[in-house]
């Protein structure tokens, strides 16, 4: 379960609590707004608060009393504009605050983007819940020979990947119980043995694997949250962060769909060339033969190039 029913009643209770405002909405966000969206077997991600929309964006870039322009397509050719030649400070006005849950290799991957707001749960006020991440045996791979930081496109045997969710939910399961021991206290709070006192929960939660998980509130404007989306959202990345940068993505078009667009087409579908990338190009375009040799760009830029131009 995703999320407790006591949860889901405070989930019903906030979407229940509606408020008058001057301030401007974006519609089909405020239709998903708290509904926690399932990621991998007991992960979310959930919109708690933003601030602003696309004529947000556009009232900074033109710096007007307005919400910006009677007609829908001059804001969004303006978007475009400002998103195509990178003057990105108008996107800093406006801003998302998530409620996340993850495991906690996944948070300690995430937290390298050091352009948010974080609050974690606090594993040393209180204890952690007894949910791990186990990956689909579809989702196991051995380490790429190319990807140094990443695993194969060949998944595992079915016999090796049921050993391997085996060996994962056997050790996650131990050390959880380990871990109430270590506290002399289960998850409930119930006191396991009388004699004993146990450690404290700031000592007991070193015992647990990186994949049980950790929920946190996570704040920051749209120009930032853009360039995680880019980079996680990526193929390339972990599959495990990417799922969760994918239903971010979703909720982006809700928030600012002229601005979505826009990062569709000038980031995520776009693509940079190098100068001597670019003389290439323009040799092929007229019609010259070139080689990687001739052009001074090593083998991998020129593979890069390559596969760019075969998209």
């Amino acid at each position: 379960m995703v999320i407790s029913t006591a949860q889901r009643e405070e989930v019903k209770q906030q979407q229940a609590d509606t408020a008058q405002t001057t301030r401007v909405i974006a519609p089909e966000l405020e239709k998903v707004m708290y509904e926690p969206i399932s990621v991998l077997d007991h992960g979310f991600v959930r919109v708690v608060d933003y601030m602003g929309n696309d004529s947000s964006i556009v009232q900074a870039a033109r710096v007007s009393y307005g919400k910006g322009t009677k007609q829908v397509n001059q804001d969004a050719g303006l978007i475009n504009y400002l998103l195509r030649h990178r003057h990105t400070t108008p996107f800093e006005m406006c801003e998302i605050k998530f409620h996340l849950k993850m495991p906690i290799f996944v948070a300690r991957q995430w937290i390298r983007h050091r352009t948010a707001n974080v609050n974690e749960y606090s594993a040393r006020y209180s204890v952690l819940e007894k949910e791990f991440y186990i990956p689909k045996p579809e989702e196991l791979a051995a380490q790429s020979t190319k990807n140094h930081q990443g695993r194969s496109d060949e998944p595992l045997s079915e016999e090796e990947a049921a050993r391997v969710v085996e060996i994962l939910r056997g050790d996650s399961e131990q050390c959880y119980a380990h871990y109430e021991e270590l506290m002399n206290t289960t998850a409930n709070g119930d006191t396991i043995d009388e004699n004993k006192k146990g450690i404290a929960r700031e000592l007991a939660r070193m015992n647990l694997p990186i994949n049980i998980y950790t929920q946190w509130y996570w704040k920051i404007d749209l120009h930032n949250l853009m360039h995680f989306l880019f980079l996680r959202a990526d193929p390339h990345a972990q599959y495990e962060i990417r799922v969760f940068a994918e239903a971010m993505l979703d909720l982006v078009k809700r928030w600012v769909p002229n601005t979505y667009n826009a990062f569709i087409d000038h980031r995520v579908n776009a693509t940079s060339i190098s100068g001597k990338g670019m003389e290439v190009v323009k040799k092929l375009i007229k019609g010259e033969n070139i080689t990687q040799e001739e052009s001074g760009m090593s083998k991998r830029e020129w593979s890069e190039l390559m596969a760019e131009l075969d998209r």
